[in-house]
């Protein structure tokens, strides 16, 4: 295996799990998607959290191409 197959793996761990970790209400009905909540502004580590994920969703899919194009 390759180190962009690894890190591909790693990525996606990471961000399945923290896309999970992230939910609108406290209970599993919202983490699931319905919770009637509204939030618009992500505070303290919640904005944290987003921004990782962001990153992550970054690495995973640069190393994706990476991965095809070489």
């Amino acid at each position: 295996m390759t180190a962009y197959n690894y890190i591909t793996i790693v990525s996606m761990i990471v961000l399945t799990a923290l896309i999970l970790i992230q939910t609108r209400g406290a209970s599993l009905g919202a983490g699931l998607g319905g919770g009637g909540e509204v939030n618009t502004v992500r505070r303290g580590s919640d904005k944290s959290l987003h921004q990782i994920t962001i990153i992550i969703a970054f690495i995973f899919v640069a190393s994706l191409i990476l991965h095809v194009a070489a």
